[in-house]
């Protein structure tokens, strides 16, 4: 699947991804290493459970059922919208638990980047995209498109539409993923000048179909130690 931020051609798509990622892998190849940043670590509950407190979205799309956070739409969705975290984060560790219930387009957790209203929604986003289940990869929304992560490793232990614990490492300039205890990702951002303090999102993504998205388990560290800490050994 693609991440695509407006509606276009699957071939434009296509194509856009495929350049957007060769050009990704030829930069990575040659991305500085930038250390983990320093400040207070603490832990975070960053979904109660309950209700949506801490977070900012379309009221219609994003609700709390069964003790989850779930992302639905019965119309069709123009540009990718998110839920956002009123506050914004840096260097992390992010646990969370997630759900492909409806449809095979991808959703995916954004970071490092910001609210981008002017690209057509109030509560969309521009910026690194771990995506999931369907099109396991690294996207740079309204940027560089696809990063050249293989997604093949995901693949191989995802479950496309069953509950999927993922752990997300972001610190300095690299992103670790860990999905269901097993380590699929390790990229540095050669162009470390794009990583900014920003809030994290949900994503519902385009689509003309209908969706259902859930999310829980949501438990964010800051400043985090240097580890990855759900890996089964």
């Amino acid at each position: 699947m693609l991440c695509n931020d407006r509606t276009k051609s699957p071939r434009v798509l296509l194509l856009a991804l495929m350049l957007g990622s060769l050009t990704a892998v030829a930069r990575a190849a040659d991305a500085p290493v930038v250390p983990p940043k320093k400040g207070t670590s603490e832990t975070i509950k960053l979904f109660n459970g309950n209700n949506l407190e801490g977070w900012h979205g379309h009221q219609d799309k994003w609700s709390v059922q069964d003790g989850a956070i779930v992302a639905k739409n019965n119309e069709p969705v123009k540009v990718s919208t998110y839920l956002l975290t009123d506050r914004n984060f840096s260097d992390f560790r992010l646990l969370a638990t997630v759900k492909l219930a409806k449809s095979e387009m991808h959703s995916g957790i954004a970071f490092w980047g910001r609210n981008a209203p002017d690209h057509g929604d109030p509560y969309t986003y521009a910026g690194h995209l771990v995506m999931f289940p369907s099109g396991w990869g690294l996207y740079d929304l309204f940027g560089r498109n696809g990063l050249g992560v293989d997604g093949e490793p995901a693949k191989k232990v995802g479950k496309q539409h069953d509950w999927n614990d993922l752990e997300i490492l972001a610190q300095g300039n690299r992103i670790r993923l860990v999905a269901n205890g097993v380590q699929v990702m390790d990229w540095r951002d050669p162009e470390p000048d794009r990583i900014k303090e920003a809030p994290i999102g949900l994503q519902l993504h385009s689509n003309n179909e209908s969706q259902e998205i859930q999310f829980k388990n949501l438990v964010l560290t800051t400043f985090p130690e240097d580890k990855l800490i759900t890996l089964k050994q």
